[in-house]
């Protein structure tokens, strides 16, 4: 009889069900779940593992446990990744020969790998969004003190974020948790092999005739650097200006705000012999959108999601009145939840719903509703716009829950053309 291979992690039943003592490359199709996979330098598998759906890779024991540990480390620091499940080692086949390791993570709910996405007929200014939306988990990661060693768009995966991409780190074993600030010749060497290596990986699907014309690989690549760089000056940098222009602190707190950043404390210092003051802010975190939302409403969503949602949700509050308590704040909350962003979602045929996740699916119904209202001059109801996005919009969305994507499917943020021609 097999002995069984060993587990670290949080206990889980039904990993136990899996064909361990098989090679991952000879796993059986029953097991499998069929998703669109990147380029990996190992064996990576899907499958189904209770009501989740997992990827297990298949590499050397100390590996699979190092990357475990950065990755739970990371999500302490709320980076988006992906989640880590477990550790299995300790594997033998039937006949007694040792098998690698694996590192089991969760599968990320309505994300999708850049091959799947660049493969397609993509629009330029939407690679654009793709390679902006890399630079901020870079950003965020060296923030954080994380040198990641090999950055690429293969170790990333993508989820819509309202009109834009949200990137989470999906291969962390060439990474370092650096217990401290990373020096500028780390972080130059991440954003060139960054660079280096989006430039490579999109020459390589154009040479295969898998890239729309429309893309240059290389500018593209070099606007990743672009992103980059201006988000970490805005982020890091000092200003300098007269003492008595305090307002540019207050301005640049909100600016940070806009962009999704937490301030935990500014820095300020005089310089001698003048009346000009340099400032530098503290940046605690991403996510400041989102964590007002979830406070309110309880609604887990991407921070341009979040953003949009709660543009929704002042407005009510503002037509309302009374809201400017946070004991009025948070009754109105829970009025607009669930009385506006519920009955949308809910309304969702249930064939529909693999289409795009919730979040998303309102911030398309208000970019629906304000083109309908743009159209007939006229404020659409909420019902109307509902009825109208269902019948005209959804069902002609990729389904990105959906185990297979078509070769021919066109991939593309809609434009305000592609709102009014489908109204």
């Amino acid at each position: 009889m097999t002995p069984p291979p060993t587990f670290t992690g949080p206990l889980r039943t039904d990993i136990l069900t899996l064909p361990w003592s098989i090679p991952l490359e000879e796993w059986p199709e029953d097991v499998l779940v069929a998703l669109p996979r990147g380029i990996s330098r190992h064996i990576v598998r899907f499958v189904q593992l209770g009501e989740d759906i997992a990827a297990v890779k298949e590499t050397i024991p100390v590996m699979a446990q190092r990357e475990f540990d950065l990755l739970r480390k990371l999500r302490k620091l709320d980076i988006p990744t992906v989640k880590p499940i477990a550790v299995v080692t300790d594997r033998v086949d039937d006949d007694g020969n040792e098998l690698p390791a694996c590192l089991v993570t969760k599968h990320l709910r309505f994300s999708m790998p850049y091959r799947a996405v660049f493969s397609q007929t993509l629009r330029a200014d939407t690679a654009t969004r793709f390679v902006d939306a890399l630079a901020v988990l870079l950003v965020r990661l060296h923030l954080a003190g994380f040198y990641w060693g090999d950055v690429s768009l293969s170790n990333v995966l993508f989820r819509r974020d309202a009109g834009s991409f949200a990137a989470y780190l999906v291969d962390a074993e060439t990474g370092e948790l650096i217990d401290g600030n990373l020096s500028d010749g780390q972080r130059a060497n991440d954003i060139e092999v960054a660079r280096v290596n989006i430039a490579g990986e999109l020459l390589d699907l154009e040479a295969g005739g898998r890239l729309d014309d429309s893309i240059d690989a290389v500018e593209l690549a070099n606007k990743f650097v672009a992103s980059y760089d201006n988000l970490w000056r805005e982020l890091t940098e000092w200003d300098t200006f007269d003492s008595f222009d305090t307002w540019r602190i207050t301005d640049r707190i909100q600016r940070l705000n806009e962009m999704g950043f937490d301030i935990e404390e500014i820095t300020l210092t005089t310089e001698a012999g003048s009346n000009r003051v340099r400032v530098k802010p503290k940046v605690v975190d991403a996510g400041h959108h989102a964590r007002r939302l979830l406070r309110l409403t309880g609604v887990d969503a991407e921070e341009n999601q979040a953003r949009r949602l709660l543009n929704d949700l002042d407005q009510f509050i503002a037509r309302r009145g009374n809201g400017s308590s946070p004991e009025h704040e948070d009754r109105l909350a829970h009025e607009w939840l669930t009385t506006v962003f519920e009955p949308v979602v809910e309304a969702i045929p249930r064939d529909l719903r693999g289409k795009l996740d919730g979040p998303q699916i309102f911030h398309e119904l208000l970019e629906h509703r304000y083109y309908m209202s743009k159209q007939r001059e006229a404020e659409v109801p909420l019902d109307d716009a509902v009825r109208s996005y269902i019948e005209n919009i959804l069902p002609f969305r990729r389904d990105e829950e959906a185990l297979f994507t078509p070769a021919t499917e066109v991939i593309s943020l809609p434009t305000d053309a592609d709102w009014r021609d489908l109204i």
